[in-house]
């Protein structure tokens, strides 16, 4: 017997309204209908509705971990006729398919899946927008319903696998029709609601039940951000009409009064002192309620090393004098810290680096951080042919929160270190510090003092000592919803510095640098995700020779130009040896392309190169290609890299290989 997607109720068929949104017709009240609310095994209808909108809701890997006693194999065929491109989403929705190695218990097992079935692939076509599909569910040639399905998969299994078969004629696709959403109280039109497009339910569009769903969410969270902190919506009333093939949708909204913050209360602290943490939370009892100002504090909040979590409380309802109290609640961290990195290329080397921390050194987020840091240089080396490869570097940063104010932060590090470079060799005790002030949570802007003196060697005879005092002013901007792994967004660094003293060039050089990269998902799954970055930098009033060596600018290697050695596309002396430059321009792009959850692929092609004087010169650039590898972890993706030069010159690397944590930019 056909089982019928839709109830006969004419051309036009109403659809109630459940706590999760979306409500689907009273299609299965039959005779002789089976209750399921017992089976262990399929859960219920309104639950694998949610959740077939919500997959990381449910799993079935309890049914999964075993076969049942008494079990009952079967063979099951899925057929599609109208819109036959449904047939993996039909596939992956189905249990029938999904968990047929893990066979039912007993004839009732399985009618009881057949049935779960039935309701899973409807849930799947109105997810689509296919309202007046039909459904065709046989069991051992009859329909779970039928009183004689149960005899005949008794007779059926002893035979070898009960055959099942399920054919999904899917109709015509519904489009979004006629959207009203009413005042609840006097059920006359809300206007003060975002657009139908902003909504994604523009009239004629497929008529996919997910953006339903998320367009409830919006209206509320709209009428939140306008300062109704207890907006809902009441009921909805989704109306199929089957003569026009459209879906009809109104929403009964329950915008709630508008409040103000009240009083604001900090819990769970430990460590850090409650009273630094309310300094942090800059919300005056009585200014109008904003669920956006609890985001950005929120953020603000875990930002701080020493938090882990906030949990925001907010009252049940307004208190006599309109204002709703919040309580922030903290989860702190351990207070200390270790851990380890590493990385390889084969044209720069290894490293790896070692650190400790303090999140909270005197109860006020005061964070130390100790770096021990080893590297070998697997590069040529052209300034300092004979040099040792063994470079080092011991760091401690230190950062106090409010400095002035919460938006002021105070850093500094400072280093000893060696480093080994293709171009020179140098050993060094650096200072960098300052106070950053945060404009948003987007943009700061930090303003210092940089203090290093360092001797360093760049040819074989003649090594150098020089000290270099500027004050850097860095900009940053971004954007990205992802540290790691960014699909959306984009990032700016800028820095601008005047130097009072360059090496050899005494005062009057200036540093300007920048690099922008944006990023862009183009769908929802974020699936396939376009990258670009471009920079561009210059020393301005200095000589070249006069600055020092690892004050100048160079091109190559992972973080630049794949493919080509550390520094490669850098200018070079009359002997060959890398000297560096005064001005670079480099630019990447990449198609990240998600295969799996965990694999990825990313086609990338970079160009850049440094060059002597304090003006780029893109005539010259050169260009390399590649392909990278991804695995998504938890914390981030492990890149795996390989670029080769386009145009290659002599002396440059065949090409490149670069492993880390995190994506190239």
């Amino acid at each position: 017997m056909k089982e019928s997607c839709l109830p006969p109720l004419g051309t036009i068929t109403r659809f109630l309204a459940t706590a999760y949104g979306l409500v689907l017709p009273v299609f299965i009240a039959q005779t002789g209908m089976m209750t399921e609310a017992h089976a262990d095994d399929d859960p219920t209808f309104f639950s694998q509705l949610f959740s077939w909108f919500n997959p990381d809701g449910q799993n079935n890997d309890n049914e999964k971990k075993k076969a049942a006693f008494d079990g009952v194999p079967y063979d099951v065929t899925l057929t599609v006729s109208g819109d036959e491109s449904l047939a993996s989403t039909l596939n992956d929705a189905s249990n029938l398919k999904s968990l047929q190695e893990v066979t039912p218990s007993g004839a009732a097992g399985l009618i009881r899946r057949a049935f779960a079935d039935r309701k899973r692939l409807m849930a799947a076509l109105f997810g689509q927008g296919y309202y007046g599909g039909t459904i065709d569910i046989k069991v051992a040639g009859y329909a779970p319903d039928d009183l004689d399905a149960f005899p005949a998969v008794e007779k059926a299994r002893k035979a070898g696998p009960v055959k099942v078969t399920i054919h999904v004629a899917t109709g015509e696709r519904f489009t979004y029709g006629k959207l009203t959403i009413l005042d609840a109280a006097t059920k006359r039109p809300f206007t003060d609601v975002p657009s139908t497009h902003d909504m994604r339910l523009d009239p004629g569009k497929p008529a996919l039940a997910d953006p339903i769903f998320r367009a409830e969410q919006m209206i509320v969270d709209h009428l939140r951000g306008e300062g109704h902190p207890f907006a809902k919506i009441t009921s909805r009333d989704i109306v199929a009409d089957h003569a026009t093939r459209q879906l009809d949708m109104t929403f009964f909204v329950d915008p709630g009064p508008k409040g103000r913050f009240g009083p604001i209360q900090v819990t769970g602290t430990q460590d850090l002192k409650r009273d630094f943490v309310e300094r942090q939370i800059d919300i005056e009892q009585g200014e109008p309620y904003s669920p956006d100002r609890i985001s950005r504090i929120r953020k603000r909040l875990v930002a701080l090393p020493a938090i882990s979590t906030v949990r925001i409380k907010e009252a049940q309802s307004l208190d006599k004098n309109g204002e709703l109290p919040v309580t922030f609640d903290i989860v702190e961290r351990l207070p200390h810290f270790v851990g380890a990195n590493a990385k390889y290329s084969n044209t720069e080397g290894g490293a790896i680096n070692a650190f400790w921390g303090d999140r909270n050194l005197w109860g006020r987020g005061e964070s130390l951080r100790i770096d021990a840091y080893g590297s070998w240089y697997g590069g040529a080396l052209y300034g300092v042919p004979n040099a040792n490869r063994l470079g080092y570097k011991l760091a401690a940063t230190f950062t106090k929160p409010d400095i002035f104010t919460p938006q002021d932060d105070l850093n500094a590090q400072a280093a000893i270190l060696r480093e080994v470079t293709s171009a020179y060799v140098r050993s060094a005790a650096t200072f960098l510090g300052g106070v950053r002030h945060r404009y948003s949570d987007q943009l700061s802007v930090q303003a210092g003092v940089d203090l290093e003196y360092s001797r360093s060697q760049d040819n074989p005879i003649y090594p150098r000592n020089d000290f270099t005092a500027g004050i850097p002013i860095d900009l940053s901007y971004d954007s990205t919803d992802s540290p790691l792994d960014p699909s959306r967004g984009a990032r700016v660094t800028a820095t601008l510095e005047p130097f009072a003293s360059l090496g050899q060039n005494g005062p009057g050089p200036v540093l300007a640098k920048a690099i922008v990269s944006g990023y862009h998902a183009f769908d929802e799954d974020k699936k396939y995700i376009i990258a670009g970055r471009v920079g561009a930098g210059s020393l301005i009033g200095a000589d070249l020779y006069a600055v020092p060596p690892q004050r100048r600018f160079y091109i190559g290697g992972g973080g630049t130009l794949r493919g080509y050695g550390y520094q490669q596309a850098s200018p070079r002396d009359q002997y060959g040896n890398l000297i560096g430059g005064l001005s670079f321009f480099m630019a990447s792009a990449e198609m990240r392309i998600r295969v799996t959850d965990t694999i990825g692929v990313v086609p990338f092609i970079d160009a850049g190169e440094a060059f002597r004087s304090s003006l780029p010169s893109l005539s010259t650039i050169r260009y390399s290609a590649g392909l990278g590898l991804r695995y998504y972890t938890p914390v981030g993706p492990i890149r795996l890299d390989v670029g080769v030069p386009i145009n290659r010159q002599p002396g440059d690397s065949n090409y490149g290989i670069y492993i880390s944590i995190g994506q190239a930019f």
